[in-house]
């Protein structure tokens, strides 16, 4: 009996130990796919890992694992499946979603095994990644077989690869495309694809383990708010962007959050325009006395005049000449305490009235990226808008749109529920109000000590950054600021903390009778919930950039001289950063090493911050 005619056979038994895969490799992927009703087993208990999957079997499964999947064509009919076979509908189904096509001769073949290579060119299609410009030397980097390949699914098992969705048991380096696929090599490979960090990772296609210590990140976000401006990233129809005014007398009352801002704040906004619009911040007084808005630091920078360049992975920023996109340039710029000329250093703000704080052009096909950070004496409303227009808007056309106009377009993905998780997750988006602008820990020992004791000779720990719901790197943490107000398609935290300030400080210690070389360097691991006693990266290297922006380093260095260093990274998924300290420690030496960055746009977590002793 098949895995999914066992599944009706017994629709209300669910087997969620069984008797056969105690000792299987994939075991712990396949009790959870069990557990989540996305596999069965038999009647007798047991889940027969080592059986082959039919292409039937297999088109029931896509639809399990994505069941969200968008129909791509009209349907049509295979001759060798009559309408009451068994997996019919679901055959139907998963042509309509483009998960698979038939054979010559209008025939789906449904009970013929599936290949390994067809099985996970299905499994990407699923996960729509992105077509590659050279599959052939990819898979030349990762397989000892590539050449067995067939040119039909070179594409996308190369995508597939690269975004470390496919397993081999037991070489990774050997992929037997042309093997039938058994039940369990599918586990896996979905397991894999629904980001269920079960799977052993050393038979994971091109990744690397590190056994080490991975520790929760000490400290937490302050409480300061921030308006938070950055749905719909690519900005297609002009509207509100972000409006935290009252909805009394605006014809759109939804797209008003109706939040005062008072004290410290930030501005953090970022957007492309598929047009040439201009950006407006507004600010409003809606009390009875004058209120006084005074700019702190603000920056901010276009695609143009910050591209998106090829940089070495460590470049020296002491001259702030370095970046590479506009979210590393603003960020480095408010970094240094920078507010450029085109922001006021304050605004008076008459009871009742509006006024500009920024009229900003975004060209066709340019990104822009706003951080400011300001205080008000007095309980004030902010806007963000996006006018089609030529020329800097006037007060009164941005307030016309303000009162008339509803939320920009186009509107990005709406966010999957937080709980139950489900996969795949579309985090979307922020657009409203996060609370939190700066993150301050101190990393020791523990909560008790003032110290941290660096790691034994070879040894190291890390402390995940950036870290968001459902991916913490098995620490429980995570730091994404809360939203106050949000509006409803938006996301609910605001992921990645975008804006948001790190400062790290180090106070390390060397307690034994060795002199010791304890370096501190930033790396960007994969995702992974597998365990906190190790990280993964990939090797070989990838081109997907997850992090570009500037850090700043203060140390004292083995002369006893003060240093403050800022540097800027380029860091791709999986990599293993350069050291961005490299200090000598004779027995009982203490430094302290403080590490201060703002998590820059255009980047995606978690990074972590690790301390390590060379052996």
């Amino acid at each position: 009996m098949s895995i999914v005619k066992a599944a009706i056979a017994i629709a209300s038994i669910l087997t969620l130990s069984f008797t056969d895969t105690q000792n299987d490799w994939a075991r712990a992927c396949v009790q959870q796919l069990g557990e989540r009703k996305l596999i069965t087993g038999y009647p007798d208990g047991t889940f027969r890992p080592n059986v082959t999957v039919s292409r039937a079997e297999a088109a029931v499964l896509m639809l399990n694992a994505f069941p969200d999947a968008p129909v791509k064509r009209s349907g049509t009919t295979f001759k060798d499946v009559p309408s009451n076979y068994w997996a019919a509908k679901a055959i139907a189904t998963a042509y309509q979603k483009g998960f698979f096509s038939g054979y010559p001769g209008e025939v789906f073949q449904p009970n013929q095994p599936i290949p390994r290579a067809q099985i996970i060119g299905v499994i990407a299609g699923g996960k729509n990644y992105n077509p590659q410009a050279n599959p052939t030397q990819i898979l030349q980097r990762y397989f000892t077989d590539a050449q067995q390949i067939p040119n039909y699914a070179q594409n996308s098992i190369a995508s597939a690869t690269i975004n470390s969705i496919v397993v081999n048991y037991p070489n990774p380096k050997q992929l037997k495309p042309l093997q039938n696929a058994t039940r369990g090599e599918v586990a896996a490979l979905m397991c894999r694809a629904l980001n269920i960090y079960t799977v052993p990772p050393q038979y994971i296609a091109g990744v690397e383990v590190r056994p080490q210590q991975v520790r929760p990140l000490p400290g937490k976000l302050d409480t300061l708010p921030t308006f938070n401006s950055n749905s719909p990233e690519f900005v297609t129809t002009e509207g509100i962007l972000l409006s935290t005014f009252s909805p009394n007398g605006k014809q759109v009352k939804d797209a008003h959050l109706n939040y005062p801002f008072q004290g410290r704040f930030d501005i953090f906004a970022h957007h492309i325009a598929s047009r040439n619009l201009y950006q407006g911040i507004i600010v409003h007084n809606p009390g009875n006395e004058t209120a006084t808005l005074q700019v702190l630091n603000a920056a901010s920078h276009l695609t143009k005049d910050a591209p998106f360049i090829n940089l070495p992975d460590v470049v020296d920023n002491s001259q702030s000449t370095v970046y590479s996109g506009p979210g590393s340039r603003t960020m480095n710029d408010v970094l240094r305490g920078v507010r450029q000329d085109i922001f006021p250093e304050k605004l008076v703000i008459e009871p009742g009235k509006s006024q500009i704080l920024a009229n900003l052009a975004i060209p066709n096909a340019n990104g822009r990226t706003t951080m400011m950070r300001l205080t008000s004496d007095r309980p004030i409303y902010l806007a963000n808008l996006a006018k089609n227009s030529q020329l800097p808007p006037t007060i009164a056309e941005w307030q016309t749109l303000l009162d008339t106009g509803s939320l920009a377009g186009k509107r990005d993905p709406i966010p999957t529920p937080l709980d139950p998780p489900r996969e795949p997750t579309v985090f979307s988006r922020v657009a409203g109000v996060s609370q939190g602008t700066q993150w301050q820990g101190t990393i020791t020992d523990n909560s008790t000590v003032s110290e941290l004791t660096v790691p034994q000779p070879g040894q190291a720990f890390s402390y995940p950054l950036g870290t968001v719901h459902l991916i913490t790197l098995s620490t429980g943490k995570i730091q994404s600021a809360p939203m106050l107000k949000r509006y409803a398609d938006t996301a609910y935290f605001a992921h990645s903390n975008y804006g948001v300030e790190y400062n790290l400080t180090l106070p390390v210690h060397n307690p034994s009778n060795q002199t010791q070389n304890v370096t501190v360097a930033i790396h960007t691991p994969l995702k992974d919930e597998g365990g906190t006693d190790r990280l993964l990266f990939l090797n070989p290297q990838v081109e997907q950039i997850f992090f570009r922006g500037t850090v700043r380093v203060r140390y004292t260095n083995d002369n006893g001289v003060e240093q403050t260093r800022y540097v800027h990274l380029v860091q791709r998924r999986g990599q293993l950063g350069e050291a961005l300290v490299s200090l000598k420690m004779p027995p009982g030496d203490k430094r302290q090493v403080q590490i201060d960055f703002l998590y820059p746009p255009d980047s995606t977590p978690p990074q972590v911050l690790t301390v390590r002793t060379e052996g």
